[in-house]
């Protein structure tokens, strides 16, 4: 178990553990601590308790002391400070002419660095904006990308829902949003209705997953078939998941009505629950069916090299082995050879007729001659 104290540094940041020493430490009192970026002015969240080894990252770093009435003053000043280099900033930013939008500027507590929030579509090169500004504020200089959930949680405002926003008041990490908690509340699927202002699905889909899918166990989907209380049989048609009440579609004298019925007044087959193996367990059992098989493949293997050496070193028969093995196929087939007696058979205008059409195809293949070859010819036999 390891003694700790939970310390936030700005409006709904993460909560940070530190060693609280022998120090008196109140809920919401002001502490200085030493984090990676330096020294830091913070806030406590939770007073001093302990926790198991688990939730702890050693070494855990210790408060150097509660704050003083200086520290709050100086913490005040840097406060004003931040929205003079808010200014300059903005102002550098337009004369490089560079495509980013800042959303906040902060000091350290000690001063020894400045940073600068901004948001842009790519990478931008700011080299040259870095040099202007550590040469103004004679300090370390450092720009951060965030994203655009990050730049409603630092600038806060006001929801769909009319209350200030859930990440700027309370929520310290982002929960990853799916289209599918809008099906399953039963929600329109209009991106406009359900984005929140950062443009994104709003965060408080997660908060309320859980009840609704306990709440759709309990009801039917639509489309099935329920039993109504007087033994009848109908379809569902809608399904109001808050109320817990069903609309059925009910043929009554060759006319259809629709009815609503409390889940209770009907009998239906429930949703299946989702039966089988965690992912995790599946996949670690098919590594150790993975492993078993490995070495009778390699055994399988094994014994087909020799088999397949064999048959490479084999050599290949001759010719005489192969004409003594199957000496029908070097004769030939006999039918197909013209025997001396039917070639006297043949009458001589049907030889006339073979030699005439071999002659015709003879001369086909021949080139033709151009006129300019046969030129030359002509003026000889005039000499």
């Amino acid at each position: 178990m390891a003694r700790i104290v939970g310390v936030r540094f700005r409006n709904v940041g993460k909560v940070y553990y530190f060693d609280p020493r022998d120090f008196e430490i109140h809920m919401n009192d002001h502490v200085i601590v030493e984090t990676a970026r330096g020294i830091e002015y913070g806030s406590i969240v939770f007073p001093p308790r302990e926790v198991s080894d688990d939730k702890v990252v050693y070494p855990l770093k210790e408060v150097l002391r509660v704050a003083t009435p200086d520290d709050d003053e100086r913490e005040r000043t840097n406060r004003i400070h931040e929205k003079e280099a808010y200014r300059i900033c903005k102002e550098k930013i337009l004369e490089h002419n560079l495509d980013m939008k800042l959303i906040q500027a902060e000091y350290t507590f000690d001063n020894n660095k400045v940073l600068f929030y901004f948001t842009a579509d790519g990478r931008i090169d700011f080299r040259l904006l870095v040099k202007d500004l550590a040469s103004i504020f004679k300090t370390r200089i450092e720009l951060r990308q965030i994203g655009v959930r990050d730049e409603t949680k630092i600038l806060g405002g006001i929801g769909i829902c009319g209350r200030p926003l859930c990440c700027h008041s309370y929520l310290t990490d982002f929960c990853p949003v799916s289209i599918k908690m809008a099906k399953t509340q039963n929600l329109s699927l209009n991106q406009s209705k359900i984005s929140g202002v950062c443009g994104r699905l709003m965060c408080c889909l997660k908060n309320e997953e859980e009840t609704y899918e306990e709440l759709n166990k309990k009801l039917p989907r639509s489309g099935d078939m329920v039993t109504l209380p007087d033994g009848t049989e109908g379809v569902v048609h809608t399904v109001n998941i808050l109320r817990q009440t069903v609309r059925v579609v009910i043929e009554k004298n060759d006319e259809k009505e629709i009815v609503e019925f409390p889940v209770e007044e009907l009998t239906f087959q429930p949703r299946k629950k989702k039966t089988g193996k965690a992912p995790e367990q599946e996949t670690k059992e098919a590594k150790k069916e993975k492993k078993e098989k490995k070495p009778q493949e390699e055994k399988e293997k094994k014994e087909k090299k020799p088999q397949e050496e064999k048959g490479k070193g084999q050599k290949p028969e001759n010719r005489s082995q192969k004409d003594q093995k199957n000496p029908k196929e070097k004769q030939g087939n006999p039918e197909k050879k013209t025997s001396p007696k039917s070639r006297e058979e043949k009458k001589p205008e049907d030889r006339k007729s073979e030699n005439s059409g071999n002659e015709e195809k003879k001369e086909s293949r021949r080139p033709r001659r151009r006129r300019n070859d046969r030129e030359p010819a002509r003026e000889k036999r005039e000499d």
